[in-house]
């Protein structure tokens, strides 16, 4: 019977199916452990991987043993000790102490726990499933300055790490055998008459040596034939073709006034964060203004958005009239996927809410592919709240939610972006 033994090396990824089944086998303590990383580690490490601890009574599986009663005989290689017949102490069972090492005073970590490493991909890829963005497939195709190699074709000239090897050994084969056709078949017309020549009894030495020499001439004339010459060379041709990408810009906006708290902002950074990554798995080029307010409205940076603070009031207004003013100059909209996410603590100037409510329902949600707010606070919704609802009955690109905790900040954004089914009637 035949064998075929593969010798082959084991891949980088042996083990991928193994771990893509374990992954499925969890998903459950997967997801609960991502959705806790969200609150409990730093801004700066969630969109590295985590490490899964999986308690081991929830990988244990069935098993079948040999019991420690009744009688039987075992084999027991390189025996020294004991000759047959004598008799052998029987092991001492389990009092019921455990076999595992001593506990550790750390309450995270337990020896008999499994720790699983998920690297970055499966962890986002956990972290958003079930996500989608609203309203994904716009005017989302651009042409950018970027572009990439595309195969076309061949050329006659190129470097040598574009030789096409296959197509340069068929031409110098056949560029070969056109050259060499007639003075092979004269070698071996000639061939055949020195054999014929030799064959005889008398033989004719003069025109053996013709043909001898003649067949030389021609022979050396077939070596003179190049293998590979310049014109065989064939090489593959690329051109430089515009590359187009999606692309969106987030805006996020929020409130600086005395009002709200380094905690309360601390909120909003990872709302924020989770948006941003969703954004990035979603579109290949993504863009990022921050817009900070109190009475007034500016564009800055990360660091000054998330830890400057301001005294007085609020004017909501101020931040939604510079998205809509830094959108028309900046971000066409059949160009750009335009997103916008606001945090607040609710406060505003009462007389501000209507036009909060001007801007967003005349000028702002047209221009929007969403809109997503959340209100940070422990007590009850203020004035600004109410103007919101009246935007969200009116245009389904906009949501609302309110928070009271970190703890709320993934369930928050997984009901905001929850994939939502489509039905196709059909006729």
């Amino acid at each position: 019977m035949a064998r075929i033994v593969d010798r082959r090396l084991d891949g980088k990824n042996k083990s991928a199916i193994n771990r893509k089944r374990l992954m499925r086998r969890y998903k459950h303590q997967l997801k609960k452990a991502v959705s806790d990383s969200v609150t409990q580690r730093g801004v700066t490490e969630i969109e590295s991987g985590e490490k899964i601890k999986i308690p081991a009574r929830d990988i244990s599986e069935p098993q079948i043993g040999i019991g420690q009663g009744g009688q039987r005989e075992q084999v027991h290689p390189g025996n020294r000790e004991f000759n047959r017949g004598d008799k052998i102490e029987r092991p001492k069972g389990s009092d019921g102490s455990g076999t595992g090492g001593e506990a550790s005073d750390d309450p995270a970590v337990n020896e008999e726990d499994f720790a699983f490493e998920i690297s970055r991909d499966e962890y986002l890829d956990i972290l958003f499933e079930e996500l989608a963005l609203p309203n994904l497939v716009k005017t989302a195709i651009v042409q950018q300055a970027s572009v990439k190699p595309v195969r076309a074709g061949f050329s006659n000239t190129g470097v040598p790490s574009n030789m096409n090897l296959v197509r340069t050994m068929r031409r110098s084969k056949g560029r070969h055998l056109a050259m060499t056709s007639n003075p092979r078949k004269k070698i071996a017309t000639l061939q055949a008459e020195l054999d014929d020549e030799l064959s005889r009894p008398m033989q004719n030495m003069i025109r053996i040596q013709q043909l001898m020499t003649e067949i030389r001439k021609l022979k050396k004339r077939v070596d003179l034939v190049p293998f590979i010459d310049e014109c065989d060379l064939k090489f593959n041709q690329f051109i430089k073709q515009p590359k187009p990408t999606s692309q969106a810009v987030m805006f996020c906006l929020m409130d600086v006034s005395g009002s709200m708290t380094q905690q309360v902002k601390e909120i909003a950074k990872r709302f924020y964060v989770l948006l941003y990554l969703f954004l990035k798995r979603s579109y290949t080029k993504t863009d990022i203004v921050f817009i900070r307010h109190h009475t007034t409205a500016k564009e800055v940076e990360e660091e000054e958005f998330f830890y400057s603070q301001e005294t007085g009031g609020t004017l909501v207004s101020s931040a939604l009239q510079l998205c809509n003013e830094t959108i028309m100059s900046r971000y066409p909209v059949d160009e750009w996927n335009v997103y916008v996410a606001q945090a607040s603590d609710g406060d505003n100037f009462g007389h501000d809410n209507a036009a909060c409510y001007d801007l967003m329902a005349n000028h702002l949600m047209a221009k929007l592919q969403y809109f997503a707010y959340i209100e940070i606070n422990q007590s009850h919704q203020q004035g600004l709240w109410a103007q919101y609802e009246k935007v969200a009955e009116r245009f389904e690109t906009f949501a609302m939610k309110h928070i009271k905790s970190a703890e709320d900040i993934y369930p928050v954004f997984h009901e905001l972006f929850r994939r939502k089914e489509t039905v196709t009637a059909r006729r």
